[in-house]
C-alpha cells in the first residue's frame, strides 16, 4: 500500500483529499502537513511514497519543499496540487523534480489515476496547465536550440523520447518488446550520461532537445 503525505495549509481541504484518496484500496494517507517545513520533517522521520503538495503555503512554499525533499530522498514522488495555473509555478516544480502538476479542479478519479501514474514512474500534468506551459517551453528551446552533445545510443534516444512522452517503464518495455529490467538498466545509464537526477528531468531534457514526437 502506498503511503501518502498530504501537504495543504487548509485543514478542510486536507481532510477532503484524504477521503478521496483513501477510496482506493492501494492508497493510505497516514500523514498530513500544513506547510513545506512540516512536510520535510515528516519525510525525514517516516517512510513516505508520495507527497501531494500545495504551492502557496505559509512558512515554506511547495516549490522550496519539493527541492529539499528531492535532495533528501529522490525516490519520494511529488505531485503538485494547486489552485494556481501559473506557468512559473509549473516550470519551477518540474525543474525541482515533481512528477506531476494538477489543479484542484481535477476530478476525484483523475486525482487517484495521477497517483497511480506517478508511482509507476509516469508524469501527469493537468491538460489546462500543459496547454499553457508546453508552447512556452518549446518556444524557449527553439530560441536556444543546441545540438545534442550527449553520447546516447539509438535505443537510449528512443527510450528518452518515450519518457518525454510520459510513458511508464512498463509501457516502454511493451513498446520496445524488452524486459522491465532492461529498461531500468538503460534508464540508469541514460541518467548517468546526461547527468540528470530523475525521470522528470529526463522528460524535460527530451522536450528541450526536440526528441518527442
Amino acid at each position: 500500500m502506498w503511503r501518502i503525505l498530504v501537504v495543504e495549509d487548509q485543514a478542510i481541504v486536507r481532510q477532503g483529499l484524504k477521503v478521496i484518496l483513501q477510496q482506493d484500496e492501494q492508497i493510505s494517507v497516514p500523514f498530513e502537513a500544513a506547510n513545506g517545513k512540516e512536510a520535510i520533517k515528516i519525510v525525514e522521520q517516516h517512510v513516505v511514497d508520495l507527497v501531494m503538495m500545495d504551492v502557496r503555503m505559509p512558512v515554506m512554499n511547495g516549490i522550496e519543499a519539493t527541492r529539499i525533499i528531492k535532495q533528501m530522498n529522490p525516490s519520494v514522488k511529488i505531485l503538485i496540487l494547486t489552485t494556481f495555473n501559473d506557468d512559473d509555478y509549473v516550470l519551477s516544480a518540474l525543474k525541482e523534480g515533481a512528477e506531476g502538476f494538477l489543479l484542484k479542479t481535477t476530478e476525484s478519479k483523475k486525482l487517484i489515476d495521477a497517483v497511480h501514474s506517478c508511482m509507476r514512474g509516469g508524469m501527469t500534468i493537468h491538460e489546462e496547465v500543459a496547454a499553457k506551459v508546453m508552447p512556452r517551453l518549446l518556444k524557449g528551446t527553439e530560441q536556444n536550440k543546441t545540438e545534442l552533445d550527449v553520447p546516447l545510443s539509438e535505443r537510449e534516444l528512443l527510450i528518452t523520447r518515450l519518457v518525454g512522452e510520459g510513458k511508464t517503464n512498463k509501457e516502454i518495455a511493451q513498446t520496445l518488446h524488452l524486459s522491465l529490467g532492461t529498461i531500468k538498466n538503460h534508464l540508469t545509464q541514460i541518467l548517468q550520461k546526461t547527468n540528470l537526477r530523475d525521470r522528470t528531468q529526463l522528460a524535460i531534457f527530451a522536450v528541450k532537445h526536440h526528441l518527442t514526437m
